[in-house]
């Protein structure tokens, strides 16, 4: 396997990181942005509120992200260990379990004796075919720091778009509307990201971007007309 091809496969395991990262960074920060707008804030004050939320906010999911990972870790180790001594101590109970279970998907029964015996023969066969009848459960091989910093990168780098142009106009003067165009950039972001959430869904790419789309403008939209109505109430 060539080195291109290794970097490849990395990024499509951490695509579902990259993409639930990317989601919450754009929409939560264009909601602190269009929230801003709405209370008749300046460029200034719309970058400390839209950074303090992104690396904030991104630091928190990202750390979510990986206690989450090494829990469900800790989890599978902790039942295949279980399943593992239950194999040694009762091996009839857990063979007569695996029969009941494929009665039940409709498996004859003289087919399932030849295959309680072919998978026994081998103990981690046995246990990875426990866990995975028995407990639904599937051994994850990710990194928990590798899933932690995935949703990290991707929160900053999409999260960001919104506030770029509010930079320039803080920087110098940015000759178009502001606001419009932190609307296009993260508009721009949520079809990518929906595209990409259509891959990892194997759903339609129409739905994903649309749905994404649609999740952005309305917590924008509440965020704003918030903004906007507590700007009239308090100031």
């Amino acid at each position: 396997m060539t080195k291109s091809s290794k970097i490849l496969e990395r990024y499509q395991t951490y695509l579902g990181e990259f993409v639930y990262g990317g989601i919450d960074g754009s929409v939560t920060t264009f909601a602190v942005v269009a929230g801003s707008v709405g209370a008749g804030l300046d460029s200034a004050i719309i970058i400390i509120l839209g950074f303090a939320n992104l690396l904030a906010d991104g630091f928190s999911m990202s750390i979510g992200a990986y206690l989450s990972t090494q829990s469900e870790q800790a989890n599978f180790k902790k039942i295949k260990k279980a399943k593992q001594k239950s194999i040694h101590q009762f091996p009839d109970l857990e063979k007569a379990k695996l029969r009941k279970l494929y009665l039940k998907k409709g498996i004859k029964s003289e087919h399932i004796d030849a295959l309680i015996v072919s998978i026994t023969q081998d103990e981690s066969l046995w246990i990875d075919t426990i866990l995975i009848e028995e407990e639904a459960l599937i051994q994850d091989n990710k990194s928990a720091f590798s899933v932690g910093l995935a949703t990290y990168i991707s929160f900053l780098l999409i999260g960001l778009l919104p506030l770029l142009i509010y930079v320039w106009d803080y920087l110098v003067t940015f000759p178009g509307h502001t606001f419009l165009w932190a609307s296009i950039l993260t508009g721009f972001s949520f079809i990518i990201i929906g595209y990409l959430k259509s891959i990892i869904t194997e759903a339609s790419a129409v739905k994903g971007v649309l749905e994404t789309l649609t999740l952005g403008v309305v917590a924008a939209s509440v965020a704003y007309f918030v903004g906007d109505l507590l700007e009239r109430i308090l100031l």
